[in-house]
């Protein structure tokens, strides 16, 4: 059995690309999506290891982007009372999930970091049956490098990857057990 936690890794790699969006047209931001979904999928699945996890935050729902939105100064558009458009167009952003946003910053940031999550997802949930293939986020070329310019600027980021960086910085330690 898989767990689907597609919806909350498309907000959170929307609400990336919309923060620290592409240098460039629609090529680079193509490229600058696809780093940005790699790093948020390795980010959600270290988060939520395991089926019963995954189904949790699919029913608690993961928080939203409301502090994400003001730490980064990209606040949402609309004047909805939850922050939303009045049409509802930024509902997305209810499934941004904090924490993986922040995680998915420090793997966008750090090499070393990224290629410790990616060996720590190998047996997982998540990860059995499953080709991994995380190639534009561990080795990315010169093209993925100035299309995500933004996006992989750790002074740009560090506001978000503060946030909890610590917290995957112990998980991904030396000893730890990351898939429980």
């Amino acid at each position: 059995m898989r767990a689907d936690l597609s919806p909350l890794i498309a907000a959170t790699s929307r609400w990336l690309t919309r923060a620290y969006p592409a240098c460039g047209g629609a090529f680079a931001s193509a490229l600058c999506e696809v780093q940005a979904r790699q790093a948020v999928t390795v980010a959600a699945w270290l988060r939520y290891p395991t089926v019963m996890d995954a189904a949790l935050v699919g029913l608690a729902g993961p928080g939203g982007s409301a502090r994400l939105d003001w730490i980064s100064g990209t606040e949402a558009d609309g004047g909805g009372p939850d922050g939303t458009g009045a049409d509802g167009t930024d509902a997305w952003r209810s499934w941004v999930d904090e924490v993986v946003a922040s995680w998915a910053a420090c793997l966008l940031t750090d090499p070393e970091l990224a290629a410790l999550a990616v060996a720590g997802l190998d047996g997982g949930d998540h990860t059995t049956g499953v080709p991994m293939e995380f190639r534009r986020l561990l080795a990315p070329d010169a093209r993925d490098r100035e299309a995500a310019a933004l996006l992989r600027h750790p002074d740009l980021l560090a506001p978000v990857s503060d946030l909890h960086g610590t917290q995957l910085t112990n998980l991904l330690g030396p000893g730890q057990a990351l898939i429980a």
